[in-house]
């Protein structure tokens, strides 16, 4: 087996290498392809298709969240491996090679794989309702070490209005770390920071041109150090990050038709999912629509064809065709335009969204909410207020971070949909001794595991 890293360079697409001189040179020297994007193209599916090779009715991810009918709840963001419910590449690897070994560094459902070790983003939430910074890793002792070494990991540039370069500059550390200590056969990189400003300003912002060299600069350095250490590089990513200008409220379509069913909670609203008779848990550009009340599906159709930002309504066939059957996807899945998004938004009064609305808070609301990238323009002195907070919280004293704005128009980038130009598609890069695969010019999400296996261990 060759000796492996693979580095997951979020966003990157080929009409963003232009920018990018050493991945530009890396990709020449070698082999470049596009890659059809996982559907839905979000983070959690696409990972799970690269490492099982399989779509979401086998493998069980249907999106960065979905509402479990059992508990009643929707769930963002969850971090156990067992959730994906299919052999990943490691498993395959080590059947091949029992001396085979494995890191994963911030791929998404990283906790408690079965990897050799691993390192993911993980709070402490002490009782008194605070909310601590820190990771978790595999095993629980590397912990102690990594941060020993590497100091603390930076969370608040991790995701939320003050994320940026540091975060992907501190996992890029981790993984020369890992590399020096424990030489694994493949080690598994997730460097976000290009997903951002993609976000922030749009991929046609000329802001965008400073993110492509710093990363370029992080990523060419990796590049360099493995190869130095005759380890094999891979780069790839999950999705392309295209323009967007509209953003669409879903849920606020059914609440004027009477379907939600909403909680007064201290004289602001909550949705009662398992109450409601229909309601959208939103993804990017893509959404859940979930019946409790199954009888209303034509009806709810009618009302989602009325909307000029939706271009497809998938209902359980469709979903069948495209591998996205499963328990945990909508009764129906809508898919928004090419300049669209969809919010996760049920109030109509922004005086009475709920409290967690204006906070960095990915696991309470029942959708992904981009905004959580900016602070509220409308905020006066909103350092100030951070400052005050970050005080208060030092002497343990509870507060509310409640910066975040509700204004869904300030978001200009998004993905989720498979983008029309395919230079806006992901890319998968090897390096030359690698022959891509003729089977197909342009391999999809699952392809790309079958690559990666081929080029990890080239069995005759």
């Amino acid at each position: 087996m060759h000796r492996t890293v693979v580095l997951n360079v979020v966003g990157l697409t080929r009409s963003l290498l232009a920018g990018m001189p050493r991945l530009s040179a890396f990709a020449r020297e070698g082999q470049m392809t596009a890659v059809r994007p996982a559907f839905p193209a979000v983070t959690c599916t696409a990972q799970s298709a690269y490492l099982t090779g399989l779509p979401p009715a086998q493998h069980g991810i249907v999106g960065n969240g979905w509402y479990d009918r059992d508990l009643a709840e929707v769930h963002f963001w969850k971090q156990s491996n067992h959730l994906v419910t299919a052999p990943k590449i490691w498993d395959k690897l080590r059947v091949q090679d029992p001396t085979f070994t494995c890191a994963q560094l911030f791929w998404w459902y990283n906790m408690h794989a079965n990897v050799d070790w691993s390192i993911t983003p993980r709070p402490l939430y002490p009782a008194d309702g605070r909310k601590v910074f820190d990771i978790h890793t595999g095993p629980l002792s590397l912990r102690a070490e990594i941060k020993k070494d590497l100091g603390e990991f930076p969370f608040h540039q991790f995701w939320g209005p003050a994320a940026g370069i540091a975060s992907s500059q501190w996992i890029a550390a981790s993984a020369r770390w890992i590399e020096e200590k424990y030489q694994p056969t493949l080690n598994l990189v997730y460097l976000p920071h290009l997903d951002y400003n993609l976000q922030r300003l749009g991929p046609n912002d000329p802001d965008i041109k400073g993110d492509l060299r710093k990363v370029d600069d992080l990523v060419g350095d990796l590049i360099s150090s493995f190869q130095q250490r005759s380890v094999q590089v891979a780069v790839l990513s999950e999705y392309g990050i295209t323009e967007v200008d509209t953003p669409i409220h879903l849920n606020r379509l059914f609440r004027r038709q009477g379907w939600l069913a909403l909680k007064d909670e201290l004289g602001l609203e909550t949705l009662d999912c398992g109450t409601s008779k229909v309601f959208a848990v939103a993804d990017h550009q893509v959404a859940h629509i979930y019946l409790n009340d199954l009888s209303l599906e034509t009806k709810v159709r009618t009302v989602l064809e009325a909307e000029p930002g939706v271009e497809l309504i998938l209902d359980r066939t469709a979903q069948r065709d495209l591998g996205l059957t499963h328990r945990r996807s909508g009764d129906l899945i809508v898919v928004a335009k090419a300049r669209s998004w969809f919010t996760y938004y049920f109030w109509e009064n922004d005086t009475l969204a709920p409290d967690f609305a204006r906070t960095v808070d990915i696991h309470r609301k029942i959708g992904y909410d981009p905004a959580e990238l900016f602070i509220d323009p409308k905020l006066r002195w909103p350092k100030l207020r951070i400052a005050a907070f970050l005080l208060r919280k030092k002497l343990g004293l509870r507060g509310l971070l409640n910066v975040i704005p509700l204004n869904a128009s300030l978001v200009r980038g998004s993905h989720g949909r498979c983008p029309e130009n395919e230079n806006d598609w992901p890319v998968l890069l090897l390096e030359k001794h690698h022959s891509l695969s003729h089977a197909t010019k342009l391999p999809d999400a699952t392809v790309v595991h079958e690559e990666l296996l081929r080029y990890i261990n080239p069995i005759p």
